[in-house]
This record gives structure tokens, sequence and C-alpha cells, in this order.
């Protein structure tokens, strides 16, 4: 029986290549003059959290906690005194981003200046078997302060393009001073801040027309074309730098004298999180004790003689991301994931070669980003609860002031109840959860449960690719079970040393899938008996390796009743001959059988099509189009098998999905999906009546089979 929500109770709503939506500058101040936030003031009641809430979050930097990467998305200006950063917004309605660089105060004494417009987004782009490819996270653009403090600079992309921009740091008209047509990748300041050099990579264009060339006589099919990503070959790795320099003030082209290609380098290093240098040129640095994948770390710092000094304390080795020499050059702070499954984050203060490393912060809290800023750090931090903001962090005690809310509006919003719950799973892995309850949740009332992964770090927004909107979720009146990964099974196995090794280890009898298994099953087993979570209502959810675990999950448990994947899938046909020859030569060095030896004993503890006949429980995928090719085999065989199985396919989307318009779709669909499913509702809105018209019939017409 199908029962109804009023409206009002409802709210408001590793593969791809894509394009990107440009948002003009002409439209982009009229249509976000918002971006940057006024200062709300906090009604007498909360209301309730909608999707769209956590879809128009302003954020600072790459928006996922769990993928953040170096560089830090900050920059301090020269005197410590001012911070710039890109601040940015999703527009579902354009289905664009508001985005600008802003700087402001570090004591917070004087407003937020906007500077300039910073266009579309910057999609990172990561070696991949071979190949340069897109993967859809964001890289953070990081803009830098001439030595003089004058003159900010940045990165803007704009129709394609990614440009190298200069604004004057007190106010003013920014201008691009690279070429237009090829992408900056990397920039820096020279000398006394009146040159920038920059790099590019001039050769991609020939690379681009020899193979249009090629294409005349037709592309071999190599290991240059993935298939998912279409039939064209892909820009190969390692494609050369070209360096050149221009005027700061004016953009004119000038010399580029010895020396200054070391500035990028140098900029570069000052921007990562386990370098540090003092004014005389000594470093603090982490470094691995071997070449062996995953290998353990330790903290090194140089005297004033330029003697090495190794930290051998128990602190300083793994878990590092941040290290910061004081003001005077004596003391080196570091920060440091360490705790129950890496749960903690511990500022350190140490002083090479006098005394043991001293905890001078310890938190649950994420802090990601930080600099050193007039004998502060300032960082961007999140919690469970709260989204990210810019904060500074007193190294002397460790004390945490706000300084910038780009949310204010979310102190005035209901948010469910968040409880930490740990774990060991059947391999003694250490793991974790966060278990989010509705704001009105009674005890002793047992709930329909869905399942996030498989990273809870900072805020709960939408999990690990953000497409599963926990709160709202829980608005709605779910529990939800946000899921920390632990550690890989092949980090407890001897001898490894190689990559290769590792994942072979890894795929063995499908050892990691059957770790993370236990991990999950546990985590729930541990909301049931709690008398929180209805055994016989429980979602799963996943992109990417969640997405694995999920299906994983599926076809060797009995668990979960309904589940809605972002990614797929592993199955014979699809890794050995659609994922392209790189990715199946690969995969045989894991382990996996070659396709001309079929193998279904293998396959068959992880491939749902192996699986159709038997899996009786509805599956939701939403796909980006550039990955639609992994999931067929798997849709067409539980489609033929009557299996009640939807898929949707987005134009133009990456392995993450980054278009605002795709993801308020997919943020609402899975809210229906497991509304239907797991509490029998619909949402009364007449323009969904066909989604609930099919979904009605993939219930009456289970195990019907296709002729």
């Amino acid at each position: 029986m199908v029962t109804r929500w009023p409206r009002a109770a409802i709210g408001t709503a590793a593969l791809a290549l894509g394009l990107l939506v440009v948002l003009r500058p002409g439209s982009a101040r009229a249509a976000c003059e918002d971006l940057l936030p006024a200062e709300a003031a906090v009604p007498g009641a909360p209301r309730p959290v909608t999707a769209d809430d956590l879809l128009r979050l302003r954020d600072i930097g790459e928006p996922d906690a769990s993928t953040y990467r170096d560089p830090t998305p900050l920059a301090v200006s020269p005197d410590g005194r001012e911070v710039a950063f890109v601040l940015s917004r999703a527009e579902p309605e354009s289905n664009a981003y508001c985005e600008g660089l802003f700087v402001m105060p570090v004591d917070g004494s004087a407003p937020t200046r906007w500077l300039a417009d910073t266009g579309d987004l910057i999609i990172n782009e990561e070696p991949l078997r071979g190949s340069v490819v897109p993967i859809g996270y964001v890289t953070a653009p990081t803009p830098r302060w001439s030595p003089d403090g004058h003159w900010i600079a940045f990165l803007r992309r704009k129709d394609g393009t990614t440009r190298l921009w200069r604004v004057p740091a007190s106010g003013g008209a920014a201008l691009a001073v690279s070429p237009a047509g090829t992408s900056v990748e990397d920039f820096a300041f020279a000398g006394d801040g009146s040159k920038l050099v920059f790099t590019t990579r001039p050769t991609a264009v020939k690379v681009q027309a020899a193979v249009d060339r090629e294409g005349q006589g037709g592309w071999l099919y190599d290991k240059r074309i993935m298939p998912n990503m279409g039939a064209r070959p892909q820009l190969p790795v390692g494609l050369p730098l070209a360096t050149s320099a221009v005027a700061t003030a004016t953009g004119a082209a000038l010399p580029l004298r010895g020396g200054e290609t070391a500035a990028i380098k140098a900029a570069t290093q000052s921007d990562e999180a386990t370098l540090a240098v003092t004014r005389d040129g000594r470093r603090a640095w982490v470094e691995a004790r071997d070449k062996r994948p995953k290998s353990p770390v330790r903290l090194f710092a140089e005297t004033g003689r330029g003697m090495r000094l190794a930290c051998d304390a128990p602190a300083c080795s793994d878990g590092i991301f941040g290290v910061w020499w004081d003001a005077r050059g004596r003391k080196v702070r570091f920060m440091r994931r360490e705790g129950w499954d890496k749960e903690l984050t511990v500022l350190y203060s140490w002083t090479p070669g006098r005394s043991a490393p001293k905890a001078i912060l310890k938190t649950t809290d994420v802090l990601l980003g930080c600099l050193p800023a007039g004998g502060q750090l300032v960082c961007l931090r999140e919690t469970s609860r709260e989204p990210r903001h810019l904060v500074t962090v007193d190294p002397a005690d460790g004390t945490v002031r706000r300084l910038f809310d780009p949310n204010p509006e979310f102190a005035g919003i209901a948010l469910g109840k968040v409880e930490r719950l740990r774990w060991r799973n059947d391999r003694g892995l250490e793991a974790w959860g966060d278990l989010v309850l509705p704001p009105d949740y009674r005890p002793g009332t047992r709930l329909p449960l869905i399942v996030v992964q498989y990273h809870s770090d900072g805020f709960l927004r939408g999990g690990t690719g953000n497409e599963y909107p926990i709160f709202a979720f829980a608005t709605r009146g779910f529990a939800v079970l946000s899921l920390e990964r632990p550690a890989f099974f092949a980090e407890s196995v001897p001898g490894i040393e190689s990559w290769d090794a590792f994942n072979a280890a890894n795929n063995k009898d499908w050892a990691e899938r059957r770790s993370l298994l236990s991990s999950l099953l546990t985590g729930v087993a541990k909301v049931v008996d709690r008398g929180v979570a209805d055994p016989k209502r429980i979602g799963i959810t996943g992109l990417s390796d969640g997405a694995s675990t999920a299906i994983f999950a599926m076809i060797n448990s009995q668990v979960f009743a309904a589940a809605s994947i972002s990614s797929c899938c592993v199955d014979a046909g699809t890794s050995m001959a659609y994922a392209g020859l790189a990715y199946a030569d690969q995969a045989r060095g894991w382990g996996y059988p070659p396709l001309t030896r079929p193998d279904p004993d293998f396959w068959r503890p992880y491939s749902l099509a192996l699986n159709a006949p038997r899996l009786d429980r509805p599956l939701l995928m939403q796909i980006s189009d550039s990955e639609m090719v992994y999931a067929l085999e798997t849709f067409s065989a539980l489609r033929e098998q009557g299996q009640p199985v939807e898929m949707y396919v987005f134009p133009g989307e990456f392995h993450f999905k980054w278009q605002p318009a795709h993801r308020r779709a997919v943020y609402e669909r899975n809210l229906d999906w497991f509304a239907f499913w797991l509490q029998g509702r619909e949402d009364p809105d007449p323009a969904k009546a066909e989604q609930y018209k099919r979904w009605e019939a993939l219930r009456s017409d289970r195990h019907k089979l296709v002729p």
C-alpha cells in the first residue's frame, strides 16, 4: 500500500569526459550577488533542511573533504595579514557555478573584498593507464600574491581554456596575462613580482592535430582508446611543459631569464602540505621510508648547519598532511591524522634535536589547507554538522577562532542528530561510521536505514561523490549510517613491493571486497541492535569504491532491501573488453581471467550480471554518459530477468558528477527511490507521475522475463 506525502512536508528539493558549462562574466555578477553572504539572522525556530540547501552550499576549495588534495586553496599575503581564496556556489537553475576571488584580513577586522569573478570550474585531469583524463573532482584554484603584496594572480577558466589573470590586491580591474587558446597549468611571480612566469603544454595542440590526421585513415585500436570515453585516442601522459614570462602590470611578453623557471617549482612547493622552508632556506619535510606502496613515512628537518635530523617518535610517522616552521624557524608544527581508523586531527609542535613532539590540539573536526599567517594558522574547518568555514588556530595552545562563515544561513536550519560509532571487521581492521537520526527522532522507534559511503570526513553532505543527501534523508524520516572505510586489506599483507602486487593482493579471492563487506555488515548490525534500524528496510548507496561495496553486498548478503549506485560495474565482458586494452592488460596482472577463458566461478561473487536471476531487489543506477558502457552488461542482464532496475544517464559528466542541475536531479531521485521502496511513499508532484507509474510497474512485474 502506497501513501502520499503532503506537499508541504517534502520541501524543495573512474573515467569520464564532458564539456564545461560557461559562466559568462557579464551575467555572473547579476546572478550571483549573494555569492558573498550577508550575516543571516537566526530565526526563532530552525526550519527543516532541504536537498537544495545542501546543493547550494558555498565552498572554498574542493567540496568533498574526503577527496581533498594539495595544494591548499588559501593564499596568505606576504605580511601575513590577509588571506585570499576562491568562493564558489552551485546554481542549479542555470546549471552553472558562481565563483569569485576574495580577500579578507586574518584578524577579521574588515569586510571581505570581492576582487574578481573566476569563470568556470577547473576539472582535474589525472594520468590513467598512460593517458591523461578528467576524473571529475574540482581543482581548487590557489591564488598567489606578489612578493610586494600589490598583486594577486589566479587561474580563470572560460570557453574551455584556463588562462592566467592578475588583479590589484587592493581592488581594481583584472587582466588576462597569458595568451588565449592555450591552458596554463601552473604559475608564479618572479623576482620582485613585476614578472609572472607560467607553464603550458603547447604540443597538446599538435598531438590533437595528429590524431585528427590519423582519423582520416582510421584510428588504430590500441591502449590510447578508452571505449567509455569514445573512439578518439586520448592524450598521452608526459607531454613536455613550456615556460613563458609576462609583465605583471601589462601582460606584455618578456624574455625568460635563467632560474625563473624554478620560481614555479618553489611556489608549488610552498603550497604543498608536507614541505616547509624557513627564510634562510632550511627545510622540514615528510619522506617515505622506501618505495613500497603505503610505505611508512618519517618527518625530517634541517638544522642551521645543514644537518638532517629525523623525528623518530611515533607521532612523526604516517598520516602527516601539514608541516610548517614557526616565525623564528625553531619549531616545526605539523598536523597528522591518527587514532581509530585515522578519525582524529592532531596538531603537534616539535623542536628538532631538542624535544619529542607535543600535541597542541586534538579533535575529530576536519582541518584542511592550513597555512601560517601572522603567528597563527589559517585553516578551513568543518564538522559533521557544520559546513566548511575559515578559522585561525593558535599553534601555542590550539585555540580555534572562526574567521569567516560562507554559509551563515545554516544557523537557522535544523539538522539531524549525529553519533560516532566504532567497530572492527572480521579481519581486525578498525572502522567507524556516523549515525544520523531525524531531528525529532524518538528513542525506541525503528526507522528505515540508508547506508552512505565510503568516507565520512567532515560535513555530512552527500557521501563520497556527493550524490546522497544525508541530512535530507534524515529529515524525511530515515536513519543514515555514513561509513568510513577501513584500511586496505593489502596493507596487512607482508612482502608487497609494487602497486600491481598491492592490487593483486586486494583482488585475490576478492579479499578487499570481503573485508569491506564485513565492516559494512558489522556497522549496520550495531544500528539494528540499538533498536534504531528496521532490519527489513535497509538501503545501500555508493559511488566508485562505494558502488563496488554496494554491489558486492547485494550479491553476498540478504541484508539490503534496495540500492542506488552512481557507477557500475565489474563483469567479465565489461572488465576485459568494454573497458579497453589498457585496462584489460592491467586487470590480468591483478589476477582477472582473460576473456577467452571464461571463469564464472571467479566472477560470480562480484558480477551482478551473473547473479541477475536471484538478485530480486530494486536497483537504481544514475550513471555518467561516459561510464554508461560499464553498466550495460549488468542492466541488460537484470532487465532480461525481470528484476526491478532503472538506469538514468547524465550527459557531459565525469566519474564524479559536477553539473548542478544533474546533482539536483540525482539528489531528488534518490530521496524518491528509497521513500518509494522502503517507506511506501510517493511525492504528489504531478511532474513525477510517470516516474511512479514506472516504479509501480517494476514492483508488479518482478520476475517477468523479457521474451
